[in-house]
């Protein structure tokens, strides 16, 4: 296992939350979903597995040898980018739904 960069630390350290984040949410939406039965409730329980699925899939790339962006400081910037802008949605996602 090859030692992690800061930048690569900070974007897992994101997609651990955005995955909270996400479980929140499906949380919520799935019982809308039990409540109404509606099939775009259905369709966001969807949305957060699969984002779910996705950062789980990323945090194992941030750990693994074998990233295809482990030596290139310009591609680890731009992930911790992708992995803040995604938090950023999920948070104001998550407020407006739990509110």
């Amino acid at each position: 296992m090859a030692l992690m960069t800061p930048t690569l630390t900070i974007a897992s350290a994101l997609s651990g939350l955005n995955i909270v984040l996400l479980a929140a949410l499906g949380a919520v939406w799935w019982r809308n979903y039990r409540q109404f039965g509606t099939p775009l409730t259905l369709g966001l329980v969807a949305f957060a597995v699969v984002l779910v699925v996705e950062n789980v899939v990323a945090i194992g790339f941030f750990f693994s040898s074998g990233m295809l962006y482990a030596a290139d400081p310009t591609a680890q910037v731009a992930v911790l980018a992708m992995r803040a802008l995604q938090f950023v949605a999920l948070a104001f996602l998550t407020y407006v739904t739990i509110r």
